[in-house]
């Protein structure tokens, strides 16, 4: 836009200069605020400005000074550059498959740096240390930091990427593989921001229930700008924003470049995400330009230079650094005469220095420093950096994430550049290297760590025990029902009810849901337990005059976290690692549509599993037919299946209250009393029917944890008998097949039900790899294969989930008809009834597959079955719903 009247701005500008050096920066933000008022209500269009010129938020004048040893800092960091270069080389010298990443750890080695020296608390007496989030991709970086920190040895890093002889380093971060170093599992792009802000406000929520003390720990979370493009790193910032996180650091390493080429090649990447974060009401601070170009800042009293930088694209910016001085000279100083005179006195090798704001350790601490010290809000740190830094040929090129190995003179030059002390004869052998521990470095090294606490990263792996109540505390769930019909959902509401009243435990246990309380009867805990929120309850609520009104305070111990399977997640696994990162072991709940559980967040759930979760997941209105009006997106048929991929997550679909009970008290024993490195995933229902009282059976507990009990045994003599196994609500089904096929047929029936095919597998799995092994010694048999052991008949197994859920420990049926029933296909909304009949696993459908059992057994004649699909209306057309 053409400046009209120049006189005039420049009063304007003086003026407001003037405001700012007499009055200071607050009465300027005043000023201006109320200019704008004045101009939105008179009608005028503002200027868009939810971004600031492309330049350091920090000016000279405002940072803070680095206390530090420049010259020993940069030599530590060269070194451990050195050292994250050999190991990826090194291990893809000797296997070629191994991959590994140089240009991640390259661009952001001072972002890390400066925080080890300075800011990474690790956890002590008086603090409860910092929680970082380290970017996955650059993992070597801190393995090589570790190694001079005298914490891994040399062969440990020659081991990098082979893990299962037990002596080598995990890829990424993976707390799983490496239990007392990785926190966080974060290669998974996205999940370490969304992780990251839902952990600062979960020590929140621990700070303002008197669980730890307040305002100490920080979160930081590095991450690139590539991944920013995951819906899961930005999605939730808002949350971050309106909870005021002010304990919550983003470092985002913008160097530009996704994996094959610029990220905003077209555009600046940086200037979105600003505005991105500022609109969230994020503080958000640019590091974009080292200390170099301060001298050019001072020299551009016209803001030509600013404009320029203003105009270029990041395509632009990625060239500069893939050329030389002369080319930047050229293209961006040689866009206008004014500009190119600035430099007249730089040489090419001059220009080319000019460095970039990550890289200069100065600009690094004055942004760490102004973020750690900021209140009201989290920050964000957009650092600029160059890809592959100092790697040679790969030096932000679109091939720079894919390098795992540098040529020689590359190496000679990265060597010279950071002044290793490797001889031309011995650099290609890549050696290792770490100063004497006497060293003025490995001294100096150790010294700041241990002013900020000691190590990091670190992870604790146990923490305190905590009793499980007595199973006979739930007695009333045990006793059951009598005539009155409740869903599993209600038990679960009823166990969840009494497990609060503990004195031990209930305090700790943290309900989760994401908006669905009412959905499933939790309503009632609103007044007694609260609704967390960080500034209480600032209005009167609609329903105050009412029992069960919603109330939200500062200490209220209920999760609601809006309509976010992900973010509620995310709460969940922060919940569920408390005992790690807090030593505050916690018992979280979180219960959701189970059809929107694995199913939209299976990345979070696995590394739920990775991290050492524990906890509960609970899956509401389960199964694809007992949430009969909803239709195809909410009926779940394989959430148990998609819960069998992760190793130490174990699921149960119980039928009755009992067995909820059963296995609910079983989770907290092994995984806050025991302390076992597991996590629990239950499904219930929405259907109600009676819940009968546990049967008096020696060993019946144990059964239902191991996936399988005998419900019903039929003594009757007949020839003809079936064993039918039911999981569920559709063991309902099954036990009424049962009678039909007694009184119809006088065909003899077992009932099983099967609390969970999952558990059933594990075990066989088990069995059968230890009597692999040991030849010699007696065989062992599965649970399965006990319970079914000299069983007569065919089995007949009916479950409310794809046929693959039950048809799992197949081979370890001892009999040989083994019949699965199970709901293929898409959902639909219709009754109940009808909707187990359409996907063929109703009462009828058990009873005609027990008679193709006993037919195929030679026991009974196929017209059997033909009579029974004519007296059952079961149509030998009917489409298949897995067609359908």
């Amino acid at each position: 836009m053409q400046d009209l009247d120049p006189v005039e701005t420049q009063e304007w500008l003086d003026a407001l200069e003037s405001v700012h050096a007499h009055e200071g920066e607050e009465r300027v933000h005043y000023i201006l605020s109320r200019l704008g008022e004045m101009a939105s209500r008179d009608g005028t269009r503002l200027p868009h400005a939810i971004t600031t010129p492309y330049r350091n938020t920090i000016p000279v004048t405002h940072e803070a000074r680095m206390p530090g040893d420049l010259f020993m800092e940069r030599r530590i960091r060269s070194l451990v550059r050195w050292n994250a270069l050999a190991m990826v080389m090194r291990a893809n010298q000797s296997d070629p498959d191994l991959g590994g990443h140089i240009a991640t750890f390259a661009s952001s080695a001072t972002l890390y740096d400066i925080g080890f020296n300075y800011f990474f608390k690790a956890p002590t007496e008086e603090h409860g240390g910092d929680l970082i989030y380290f970017q996955g991709h650059a993992s070597p970086g801190i393995y090589a930091r570790s190694f001079l920190e005298g914490r891994l040895t040399a062969e440990q890093l020659d081991n990098f990427r082979r893990e299962t002889d037990g002596e080598g380093l995990s890829s990424y971060p993976h707390p799983w593989l490496m239990p007392d170093y990785w926190q966080f599992p974060t290669v998974s792009m996205g999940l370490g921001p969304i992780q990251a802000i839902y952990q600062a406000r979960f020590m929140k929520y621990l700070e303002h229930r008197g669980f730890i003390q307040p305002g100490k720990q920080k979160v930081w979370c590095f991450l690139g700008d590539g991944e920013t493009d995951e819906p899961e790193s930005l999605g939730a910032i808002s949350l971050a924003g309106r909870e005021k996180l002010d304990n919550l650091i983003f470092v985002i390493n913008c160097n530009l470049q996704r994996l094959d080429g610029p990220v905003r090649g077209n555009g600046k990447i940086i200037q979105e995400l600003e505005g991105n974060f500022r609109g969230a009401d994020w503080n958000v601070i640019k590091v974009l330009w080292g200390r170099l170009w301060d001298p050019l800042f001072a020299k551009d009293t016209e803001g030509v230079m600013q404009r320029r930088m203003d105009e270029a694209l990041d395509g632009d910016y990625q060239n500069y650094k893939a050329n030389d001085g002369a080319f930047v000279r050229k293209d961006f100083f040689g866009a206008d005469p004014r500009l190119a005179a600035m430099v007249d006195d730089l040489t090419d090798d001059e220009i080319w220095k000019l460095n970039r704001g990550g890289h200069d350790p100065f600009k690094v601490y004055a942004a760490y420093h102004a973020a750690v010290n900021h209140e009201g809000q989290p920050t964000v740190i957009l650092a600029k950096t160059i890809k592959g830094y100092g790697t040679g040929t790969g030096e932000a090129q679109n091939i720079a994430h894919n390098i795992k190995k540098v040529d020689l003179e590359s190496l000679k030059g990265f060597r010279d550049r950071f002044d290793i002390p490797v001889a031309d004869e011995n650099i290609e052998s890549l050696p290792f290297y770490r100063p004497a521990e006497n060293s003025p470095e490995i001294r100096y090294l150790k010294e700041r760590r241990a002013e900020l606490g000691g190590f990091v990263p670190q992870r604790r792996m146990k923490s305190m025990s905590i009793p499980t109540p007595a199973l006979e505390t739930l007695k009333t769930i045990l006793d059951g029902t009598g005539e009155r019909e409740v869903s599993t959902t209600m038990v679960f509401v009823r166990i969840l009810a009494q497990l609060l009243k503990d004195k031990d435990l209930g305090s700790r246990i943290v309900p989760i849901v994401p908006d669905e309380a009412r959905t499933f009867g939790m309503e009632g805990m609103f007044r007694q337990l609260g609704i967390y929120s960080a500034v209480g309850q600032l209005y009167q609520p609609v329903d105050h005059g009412q029992v069960m009104y919603y109330k939200e305070e500062k200490k209220g111990q209920i999760l609601e976290e809006g309509i976010t399977e992900a973010g509620a997640m995310s709460a969940w696994i922060a919940a569920a690692t408390a005992y790690s990162n807090h030593n505050q072991p916690m018992l979280p709940f979180y219960a959701f549509y189970s059809m929107f559980g694995f199913q939209r967040i299976g990345d979070l759930a696995w590394a739920a599993g990775d991290i050492h979760a524990r906890g509960f997941l609970m899956g509401g209105t389960a199964g694809r037919t007992t949430l009969n009006g909803e239709g195809l997106q909410h009926q779940d048929g394989h959430s148990h299946i998609l819960a069998g991929t992760i190793p130490n997550c174990h699921a149960y679909d119980p039928a009755y209250g009992y067995e909820m009970a059963v296995i609910i008290r079983e989770g907290i024993y092994q995984m806050l009393e025991l302390q076992k490195d597991r996590y629990y995933y239950i499904t219930m229902m929405n259907e109600s029917y009676q819940q009968p009282a546990m049967p008096e059976r020696d060993g019946i507990e144990e059964d239902i944890i191991r996936g399988m009990y005998l419900l019903e045994e039929d003594k009757r003599s007949s020839d003809l008998h079936v064993q039918l196994l039911g999981s569920g609500t559709i063991l309902l089904e099954v036990r009424e097949a049962a009678k039909m096929l007694r009184d119809e047929y006088g065909v003899g029936a077992d009932i099983w039900s099967v609390t969970s095919f999952n558990e059933l597998r594990r075990d066989c799995l088990d069995a059968e790899r230890w009597n692999r092994l040991h030849p010699r010694e007696d065989v062992r048999l599965s649970h399965i294969e006990k319970c079914l052991e000299g069983r007569r008949g065919p089995v007949v197994a009916s479950t409310d989930y794809m046929k693959l859920y039950a048809d799992q420990v197949r081979q370890w049926v001892p009999q040989e008809q083994y019949k699965v029933l199970g709901t293929d296909g898409f959902g639909r909304s219709d009754s109940r009834k009808k909707l187990r009949h359409f996907f063929e696993v109703d009462r009828y459908w058990v009873v005609l597959a027990a008679l193709e059992g006993l037919v195929a057994q030679g026991q009974m004649d196929v017209q059997v079955m033909l009579d029974a699909m004519d007296k059952y209306g079961i149509d030998a057309n009917k489409p298949n719903p897995l067609d359908c």
